[in-house]
């Protein structure tokens, strides 16, 4: 076999494989759009950064459920880029309820996607096994990852549950008639002791198996394509050994990430060193396995420092030369006064977020493109 032959040998070979796994994602029968918006972030994450906001749409600082409304958008006149929705309600509630729940998610998500727009899913997960919803209560909850896992007591029940998952994901179209790629975050902050799924109640090995059983039963029995799903543990990590130690696998996993509000300032603590340490063993991570990263939850409730912006988050995200394609703020409470990570109009952090929002390095709604298109118009 001359030189000329075995190098076209290895480029046709190389071109399968990337055509197989496109940056690293797991799912080879992804759709034509998820796997667009996979290397659209990826790209993305080279030179910017997409914001997002949960549950940016449904409600905000004083109100809930009204039309085209956002807080982020009355302050910027864009939507978020990304916009964070949960499956909370898809189980532990009775089948009324549930499918109530179905229609006002499906159109949040449908009209994200008809706009241009990303969405990301986490999954506050009603104990499966006992009551106490997703919060781990003394005396009440039951540390039900062994039993969902294959051959568990609960492992029938689990799957009905991700029926009505996967149903789901069937059922969000566009308007272009395409299933909406979504983000999925399941068994977030899995190291901390909160939830019900958090390390004191699990087994390092029993997570593990859930995790691999959820993803190749919505993907290969349940037939959801339009999944990207992410790991986020919380900020406990300080090296690379300790961010894996419950990692299930480049197999498994789409995206890395973490949630971090401990080192960005809760409670009056900033500890910024450490958050662009712990924030570039993902980016690296990502960058070694061609993965995803970002920083999944972050914030400052209530905004008091009206330089938070710029003078922390945007600082930690251009440290470094980290590559994340997306940080999410949590959410604004619609009846409490003091429970916001987004400003508003006339919040004391306004013309700070006016000046992250304008930056080139930021993304929102307005700035993206063709997002779930291989020919991405770019935003740069």
């Amino acid at each position: 076999m001359n030189k000329n032959t075995i190098y076209k040998t290895v480029c046709l070979t190389l071109l399968v494989l990337s055509a197989n796994n496109v940056f690293g994602q797991i799912d080879k029968n992804a759709t034509r759009e998820t796997k667009a918006l996979y290397k659209n972030l990826k790209d993305i994450s080279k030179r910017g950064i997409l914001f997002a906001h949960q549950h940016d749409t449904e409600y905000g600082h004083g109100w809930s459920g009204d039309a085209n409304r956002s807080d982020v958008k009355s302050v910027t006149g864009s939507y978020p880029a990304m916009i964070g929705v949960d499956f909370n309600g898809l189980s532990g509630k009775p089948k009324d309820e549930i499918e109530k729940t179905k229609i006002a998610l499906q159109k949040n998500i449908v009209d994200t996607y008809n706009r241009g727009g990303v969405t990301t899913v986490s999954w506050h997960f009603s104990n499966p096994a006992s009551e106490g919803g997703f919060y781990w209560k003394e005396g009440i909850s039951v540390p039900a990852i062994s039993l969902i896992k294959p051959g568990g007591a609960k492992n029938e029940v689990y799957k009905e549950i991700l029926k009505t998952i996967a149903d789901f994901a069937h059922s969000v179209k566009g308007k272009d008639g395409k299933l909406v790629p979504m983000i999925f975050r399941p068994f977030h902050e899995f190291d901390g002791e909160w939830f019900w799924w958090g390390k004191p109640y699990a087994s390092r090995e029993d997570f593990i198996a859930v995790w691999q059983f959820t993803v190749a039963y919505l993907r290969d029995t349940l037939g959801v394509h339009n999944f990207i799903y992410a790991f986020s543990p919380d900020n406990k990590f300080n090296s690379e050994e300790e961010f894996l130690e419950r990692f299930p696998g480049n197999e498994y996993v789409d995206m890395v990430g973490m949630d971090n509000y401990g080192d960005f300032g809760r409670d009056g603590k900033y500890n910024i060193p450490d958050a662009i340490k712990k924030i570039k063993i993902v980016s690296d991570y990502g960058i070694k396995n061609k993965k995803l990263a970002a920083l999944t939850e972050t914030g400052l409730e209530s905004i008091p420092n009206a330089t938070w912006w710029t003078a922390t988050l945007l600082k930690v995200l251009q440290s470094e030369k980290m590559e994340l394609c997306y940080v999410l703020v949590w959410r604004n409470d619609s009846t409490s006064p003091t429970h916001y990570y987004a400003p508003f109009p006339n919040q004391t952090s306004v013309p700070d977020f006016i000046k992250f929002y304008e930056d080139p390095y930021t993304l929102f709604e307005k700035d993206l493109k063709r997002i779930y298109h291989r020919k991405f118009l770019g935003i740069f």
